[in-house]
């Protein structure tokens, strides 16, 4: 503490003259009151350290001042001075909070070393208060950047920025394929407001790296959607390429100087960043572990997982969801005719030609080789047949290969199945599906239900 603040508080005008010529050879500021209402005041402007206050004054005493000092967010330290060298008063004055008590007459020394003793203590108390706020925002920057799951980065990241701006919105959200930017999720402001503002945070958002607080003159240009005193701006990057964000307002972005420094504020967007980059990662790796490498879709190992999730979700809402196999027929005449490089390409075709025939909340797979699958959410059997007959004729009509010169024609057989009418369990769903589609290889590009088993 290099310069102490120290109210002295005394009606006596010989005590303050002497109070302030022992504490500032000391080299501390020293202010002086002759009562206590005043030094009250005083000490609610903040920035004190001590309070040197008489037990026994004229309207508002020294215990009056003391328990003022206790209601403080930052309560200074107080020595009680009294002229009465009873252990009740002492005791009494301890108990209200006071860090010390002083007997008059005392001697000067004695009075140097109880006011460097309570300052002393009051600078290790601080120290320990910043390293426990060092040890928080450490903490909680570890578990920021340690979230590979994005779904659950992102809330925990708008949730630590509100907390420790004290309150305001916040607003996630992803960039697209055309780099439009997608809502994720927000705290405390409408999802329609969030949309109308999207598109005004996008320049701020392409502009760098890192953490920008808007000034007052951008901020005023959200005004037309919502009135905001302060917004911040956190641009999020995976591989040198931007990929999200982040956006927080009206908490006291202002004050930020105040309740976290630029250096704290700077470290907890940093561990966001390093978060994110590590989830986006880890979702690249997962999307490389179940997507097939050739057509883009999901593999089996996927369609495992999904059909589990989908199950568990329409059972316990009373849902169906069907499947459909898709078997490409006599494929292996375009690897023989034109190669095993014609015969990729004709894969992604396929591929490209199912997307087309499904929803997007659909999913679709490619089963291995020639085999391809569809899990169609909230479909019954008869919305079923239908999307399996467009597939079939999507893949009859469609001409393949036109751009490599080597044009020619492919027929699809499939199967369906539906859950929870025709089974119970995924993999009796998986059995019959593939069971309805080998019974209609007999004929060949048609389609095949599992009431349709064993049936011309």
């Amino acid at each position: 503490m290099d310069q102490a603040t120290i109210l002295v508080v005394d009606d006596e005008l010989f005590f303050r003259q002497l109070y302030r010529d022992l504490l500032s050879e000391s080299g501390h500021k020293v202010e002086v009151y002759d009562n206590g209402e005043d030094a009250i005041l005083r000490m609610g402007a903040g920035d004190v350290d001590l309070v040197l206050t008489d037990m026994v004054m004229p309207g508002r005493c020294g215990l009056e001042v003391l328990r003022a000092a206790r209601v403080l967010v930052d309560p200074p330290e107080v020595i009680l001075v009294t002229g009465h060298a009873s252990l009740e008063s002492a005791i009494h004055a301890l108990k209200n909070g006071a860090r010390d008590y002083l007997v008059k007459p005392f001697n000067p020394e004695e009075l140097k070393h109880l006011v460097k003793s309570c300052l002393d203590q009051r600078r290790l108390l601080n120290e320990n208060v910043q390293l426990r706020q060092q040890i928080h925002l450490f903490q909680t920057g570890q578990s920021l950047s340690s979230l590979i799951e994005l779904d659950r980065l992102l809330p925990r990241a708008v949730e630590v920025f509100q907390r420790e701006f004290g309150g305001g919105f916040g607003i996630s959200f992803l960039l697209d394929a055309e780099d439009n930017l997608v809502f994720q999720g927000a705290a405390g402001i409408e999802r329609d407001t969030v949309e109308l503002m999207l598109p005004l945070i996008a320049p701020f958002l392409k502009e760098g790296t890192g953490l920008k607080c808007l000034s007052a003159e951008e901020v005023e240009s959200f005004s037309i959607i919502r009135k905001c005193d302060s917004l911040c701006v956190l641009s999020l990057y995976n591989d040198g390429e931007l990929k999200g964000g982040l956006v927080f307002g009206d908490g006291p972005l202002a004050m930020m100087d105040q309740t976290m420094s630029q250096e704290n504020l700077h470290y907890l967007s940093e561990q966001v960043a390093l978060g994110f980059e590590n989830s986006s990662r880890y979702q690249d790796a997962q999307d490389l572990m179940y997507t097939d490498d050739l057509t883009g879709l999901y593999n089996y190992r996927y369609m495992q997982i999904a059909l589990s999730q989908e199950s568990r979700r329409s059972q316990r809402y009373g849902l169906k969801f069907s499947l459909i196999f898709i078997d490409l027929d006599r494929f292996k005449g375009i690897n023989d005719r034109h190669g095993h490089l014609a015969g990729s390409a004709a894969l992604q075709e396929v591929a490209g030609l199912l997307r087309g025939c499904v929803r997007e909340v659909d999913t679709l797979f490619r089963f291995g080789g020639d085999e391809f699958a569809a899990m169609l959410v909230e479909t019954d059997s008869v919305a079923a047949r239908v999307v399996a007959e467009r597939i079939r004729k999507s893949i009859a009509d469609h001409q393949f290969l036109q751009d490599r010169e080597q044009s020619c024609h492919l027929t699809a057989t499939a199967g369906y199945s539906t859950f929870p009418s025709d089974a119970l369990d995924c993999t009796e769903l998986l059995d019959l599906a593939d069971r309805a589609m080998y019974d209609g290889k007999r004929v060949r590009n048609v389609i095949r239900g599992v009431q349709e088993l064993g049936h011309e």
